[in-house]
């Protein structure tokens, strides 16, 4: 074992683009995402005269399987959902004729998959890898003056990976205008070398592109704050060879730096300006952060001095019912609901994400592991990676790295989960290549990886190929690998796997998955797949052995595909039969599809937040059962909590001392009970009315929570995460339809089909219930309440005005809600 790479300490100070946006001087980079064609057909549509007059208008990002419909002629493991065949995207737009002489090159931030480029008739280039961006220059085959026809062919196949991977031009695409001498994409590479109070050191590479004669430039370099005030600049004379690209190094001092942090995501950013004659030929603009970071095995992650515990989760790319098209709020949306459970880091399960998420981390203070692939040589699924891995492997993985190392929210670099190669006597080799790789791209950031074979990524050595090594479901493991390897670092890189369905409570509680229900208890004690365990067991290792990072809980929110623990495995394809079918979509994380939160979100919430907080359950209706105990549970960050019914108090318990049951049907415990200290729970017989919980902190009252039997139902509530959108054409506003009695109590078996219309500026970009069985389309009109709830999401058009939101259900009173959309100055 290398002790270098697992005892140093590495001080980032990075940096880091939020999204590296590019802007030349009098033409901008250009949003390409309107004005599209779609159609998904076996056709040659590659000419610039193939007639596209019956071809879908589409604006991107777009993922054409999320329309649907579900159905079991598609693999469950994909979700049930078309992301197979071939699908074409034609453009018709102009150049104009004044642009002669400037490059012209088009980027996509990603498409699904395996993509080729015409313009105009002329193959432009190829990329396989689905998740990662890419960019060609076209301006051989740009007809100045005239219509210009690019066509993107994709074909993606069933099981390319072991989830929904999405299919279209599913990311943001741009066209970009440069002078032939102009910085590269992603062409800026910041760190910080030092950095105290007094000042941070800069060292900054710039990329610089010269497609025309030799040429002598001024590079300006200028800091500015996050109020646009210039903090330090530099100033270098460059001689460019002809037709070459050239990096340039140059060091800046920002006085008395403002760090990044994740109490205090402060952001800079660096303006580069090349300039020939006096003339500003070209501008790129770089965000990033100052900030130090050290990992070691004894002290674990510091972020600025300041030991920090990962409370993190794994996240995939889909946004439920939007798909995988992506959408910067509907990414927000899912940040910020991970930050209200006490998340502090992401990990992008697992290929490179949409750059707009780690601008959002970056913005909200959220670490990131950035994961590149989750095969290599070797298939998981029948269409997978592997089979591009050997030519691709190399430049998808610098890429990325170029992409996203100026991001200071991102702490490590995974250059792999779960791959096959831990098996292989040889697989080290690999895992060291790929880890090479990284430390060239960007030396100031540690490898990582996720392995779960053990002990065999240890005895074949590939642990030790990377700077801190991350284990996936065997937290009893932890011990007997730090005993083996003192000075390694280590992480919970995927733990728990808890699998439950909101709303859903099985009576009595059982250790065993009711097979007959298609849904898991979401009292949490029935972990499903043989791998899982409850959140409790992770939590009493991360305590037991200070030595760990932390963890990242699988997963942090549920996802189309892999709809485990139901789907029996099939080996000849590994996929999924759709023996349960209609199962679709996964149970396993503590939000739904929907975003809705399950009980499980305030478990973690009550172990990774200090706000005071308490949460119970199950709901209080359970007719038919009067007098028949019901398990209620608590989940508090309070030291001790009073439990009441209709009044009465049953007692108080204290967190720790009053230990709760549950039934240890998973991996590494014997069969019988395991007792938990982090939950409060008590045998309450049934009665219809009132469930309340009061949590204490030194004998003080500091959270409550209560429970109501609900009548008959009568209304529908709807509840908008946001008012007021922006009228940019993409903005979005959740909101959250919920079954209602005359009072205002939640109906919780309530499944009323709901049906919405829309007027004014806005329409309906999806509907969701969270419940992993449904069949109805998500890009529709209806959708029927699961636990008595229901999504809707609202997409903004780019004009101001009104959005009113009606919903209708058979029995119920209707319902409105009015949204305002406004333009950006307004």
């Amino acid at each position: 074992m290398n002790k270098t790479h697992l005892t140093v300490c590495l001080v980032i100070l990075s940096v880091l683009t939020i999204s590296c946006s590019k802007k030349p001087l009098n033409v901008p980079d250009q949003n390409f995402n309107k004005g599209w064609l779609f159609k998904k057909a076996e056709t040659d549509a590659t000419e610039a005269t193939f007639d596209d007059s019956d071809w879908e208008a589409v604006t991107l990002p777009h993922d054409w399987a999320i329309f649907g419909p579900f159905s079991d002629e598609h693999n469950a493991r994909t979700g049930g959902l078309p992301v197979d065949g071939m699908g074409w995207y034609r453009k018709h737009f102009q150049v104009g004729s004044e642009l002669k002489g400037k490059t012209v090159s088009i980027e996509f931030d990603g498409a699904m998959n395996d993509a080729y480029v015409w313009v105009n008739g002329t193959l432009v280039g190829n990329r396989p890898f689905g998740y990662i961006g890419f960019e060609f220059d076209i301006t051989p085959q740009i007809r100045f003056g005239e219509e210009n026809i690019i066509a993107v062919r994709l074909n993606p196949k069933d099981l390319s990976s072991r989830w929904y991977p999405g299919a279209g031009i599913y990311r943001n695409v741009r066209i970009k205008y440069n002078e032939p001498t102009h910085i590269a994409q992603w062409g800026t590479y910041i760190t910080t070398p030092t950095v105290t109070d007094q000042e941070a050191t800069l060292l900054v590479v710039s990329t610089i592109n010269n497609s025309g004669a030799p040429v002598g430039i001024q590079l300006e370099s200028t800091v500015l704050d996050k109020n646009g005030k210039p903090v330090a600049t530099a100033t270098q004379d460059l001689q460019l060879a002809e037709k070459a690209s050239t990096p340039s190094t140059v060091g800046l001092t920002i006085p008395n730096p403002e760090r990044w942090d994740i109490e205090n995501p402060y952001l800079y950013q660096l303006v580069s300006q090349v300039i020939v004659d006096g003339q500003v030929i070209d501008k790129y603009v770089s965000t990033f952060g100052v900030r130090s970071l050290e990992i070691t095995s004894e002290e674990g992650l510091k972020l600025n001095g300041k030991q920090v515990r990962l409370d993190g989760v794994c996240l995939h790319h889909d946004l439920g019912p939007l798909g995988a098209a992506v959408n910067y709020r509907a990414l927000e949306r899912q940040v910020q609901l991970m930050q209200s459970m006490g998340v502090n880091s992401i990990r992008t399960s697992h290929n490179p994400p949409a750059s707009e998420l780690l601008d959002i981390c970056d913005k909200l203070g959220v670490l990131v592991i950035v994961e590149a692939f989750d095969e290599w040589k070797i298939g998981k699924v029948a269409n997978g990676y592997n089979n591009f891995f050997d030519e691709w492997h190399e430049k998808d993985l610098r890429d990325m790295i170029k992409r996203d190392r100026n991001h200071p929210s991102v702490i490590m670099w995974s250059i792999g989960n779960e791959i096959l190669e831990q098996g292989r006597p040889d697989g080290w080799k690999v895992a060291k290549k790929l880890a090479d790789i990284c430390r060239d791209e960007d030396p100031t950031r540690m490898v990582t990886a996720g392995f779960n074979y053990y002990p065999a990524p240890f005895k074949h050595k590939l642990a030790y190929q990377v700077d801190v090594v991350g284990m996936n479901y065997k937290p009893l493991q932890y011990i007997d690998v730090k005993e083996a390897n003192p000075d390694m670092i280590i992480y919970g890189s995927e733990t728990s796997s808890q699998t439950s369905s909101r709303g859903v409570y099985h009576l009595p509680i059982e250790a065993d998955v009711r097979k007959e229900t298609g849904q898991a208890s979401s009292y949490d004690v029935i972990v499903g797949p043989p791998w899982a365990y409850p959140p409790d067991v992770e939590f009493a290792q991360q305590e037991k052995h200070p030595f760990l990072l932390g963890e990242y809980m699988w997963t942090g929110i549920d996802y189309l595909g892999e709809p485990t623990p139901y789907g029996g495995r099939d080996n000849s394809t590994n996929g999924y039969w759709n023996d349960d079918w209609p199962s679709r979509s996964s149970y396993f994380a503590p939000v739904d599809l929907a975003g809705i939160p399950k009980d499980r979100f305030y478990l973690y919430q009550s172990q990774w937040t200090e706000e005071p907080m308490v949460h119970l359950l199950p709901h209080w209706n359970w007719e038919g059962m009067e007098g028949k105990n019901i398990p209620v549970y608590v989940y508090t960050n309070g030291e001790e909590a009073e439990l009441f019914l209709n009044g009465k108090s049953l007692g108080k318990k204290v967190k720790g001392k009053d230990l709760t049951p549950l039934p240890a049907e998973f991996r590494g415990f014997p069969k019988g009970i395991y007792e938990s200290p982090y939950r409060l729970s008590w045998e309450v017989p049934y009665q219809p009315g009132a469930l309340k919980v009061v949590a204490y902190h030194q004998g003080q009252a500091i959270a409550e929570k209560a429970v109501q039997t609900a009548e008959a139902p009568s209304n529908l509530k709807l509840e908008a995460d946001r008012d007021t959108l922006s009228a940019s054409g993409v903005d979005l506003s959740y909101i959250t339809v919920s079954v209602v009695d005359e009072k205002g109590t939640l109906c919780p078996r309530a499944e009323h089909a709901v049906t919405f219309s829309i007027e004014g500026e806005g329409f309906i970009a999806g509907v969701c219930n969270g419940d992993p069985r449904s069949l109805t389309p998500m890009k529709g009109n209806k959708m029927e309440a699961f636990s008595g709830k229901l999504v809707v999401v609202v997409q903004s058009t780019e004009t101001s005005g009104a959005i009113t939101l009606t919903a209708k259900a058979e029995g119920l009173e209707t319902s409105q809600l009015v949204l305002t959309t406004k333009a950006e100055n307004q």
